[in-house]
Order: structure tokens, then sequence, then C-alpha cells
């Protein structure tokens, strides 16, 4: 829902920092793995009780997701690189998760559980629309730069970048705030199997009657 506003106030920072490693030649898919190794070190952070620390690596990966895409668009968007960085933002959003349930297993554990699984829908109704519209060539024209269709909704990448800043600095209100973001993303995947079969039917219909 905010992504497109985020992307709009961070793209000059972005491009600028893009422009700066493309000179010493690194890679876009450098920066989506090393972004990714990021997380990774921030999610054994937070199962050792270190969130503060697990807050800074989190918004260093979620730095490298935005400075990948402008990186590749620098050079040669690909869709190799357009998959990893798809791939490995899903597998970000579960560990973060999965850390906080390897902290304290008994408080979080159902809670990151439900979380997870509504991660199941988002990820899974947006990535399956995704290869459709790609597909029948619909474009995306809220956010045209985008190696994927992104499919909207109320939890976007900006709300779970601030859900993930809220349960890192009280962690104790994991569970609560886990499951009112489950909900928000159960949410999200209803509405987004409601566009996107509307979507593709009336595309369909178009197709057929022409």
């Amino acid at each position: 829902m905010l992504d497109k506003v985020s992307l709009r106030l961070l793209s000059p920072y972005l491009d600028s920092m893009a422009r700066m490693l493309k000179r010493y030649q690194v890679t876009p898919d450098q920066v989506s793995v090393g972004g990714f190794l990021l997380g990774v070190i921030g999610v054994a952070a937070i199962a050792y009780g270190y969130t503060l620390a697990a807050l800074l690596l989190i918004l260093l990966n979620r730095a490298a997701d935005g400075l990948d895409g402008a990186l590749a668009r620098l050079t040669e968007p690909t869709d190799s690189g357009a998959f990893l960085d798809i791939s490995l933002d899903f597998v970000f959003y579960s560990a973060v998760i999965f850390g906080f349930a390897l902290a304290d297993p008994t408080r979080n554990g159902l809670a990151a559980a439900a979380l997870i699984f509504s991660f199941v829908g988002t990820g899974s109704s947006f990535l399956a629309f995704a290869v459709l519209a790609e597909r029948r060539h619909i474009s995306d024209l809220r956010l045209p730069g985008k190696g994927f269709y992104y499919l909207g909704g109320l939890a976007e990448g900006t709300e779970t970048i601030i859900f993930f800043i809220l349960i890192c600095l009280f962690p104790a209100r994991f569970p609560i705030l886990a499951w009112i973001f489950a909900s928000i993303c159960f949410l999200t995947t209803g509405l987004r199997i409601f566009y996107g079969y509307r979507t593709l039917r009336a595309d369909q219909r178009k197709y057929s009657s022409g």
C-alpha cells in the first residue's frame, strides 16, 4: 500500500549509491546475495535475543533489496537477477519470523506459525499472478521498474519493514503484533485473489471477444 510512496522518496538515494557501485563493477546479483547474508546474520541475532543489532542488519538487507534493482536498471536487468531477488526476499521474510520462534518457542511459536502461514498466502498469490500477467503481457503501471508485476495489497514491502522494526524494538510484544500483521496479510491474500482473478478473467474476455 505504501510501496509507491517509499519508492518515490528513496529512489534518488538508491540511484546515487547504485552509480557508485557501478563504478566499482559491483553486480546486482552480488548486492542481492550480500544483502541476504546480512539478513541471515540478523535472524541469528534475533534467535539469541539481540534484536537491536538484528534491526540494523534487517535495515541493511532491505536497503540492499532496493539497491540491487537500482543497479540493475543502470546496467541490464535480467530474468535471472529478478528471480534471485524475489526468491531471497521471500526466504528472508519468513526467516525473520522463524528467528522470533527460535528466540522463545513457547511464547512466540504459535503466532510465528500463523504469520508464516499468512506469508505463504501473500507470496503465492503475488507470484501466481505475476507469472500469468507476464504470460498475458499485462503490464504494471503502478511500479513499472520492477522485474515482476507487483500485485498490491494492504501488506506490501514497506508495511513489512515497518512491522519488522516494531517487533525488533518491542520483542516482548511479538505475539500480538504478529497476530495483527497476520490478519492484515490474510486480508491482503483475499484481495489479491479477488483482484487477480477478476483482472485475468477480464483479459480473457477481451481477447475472446476480439
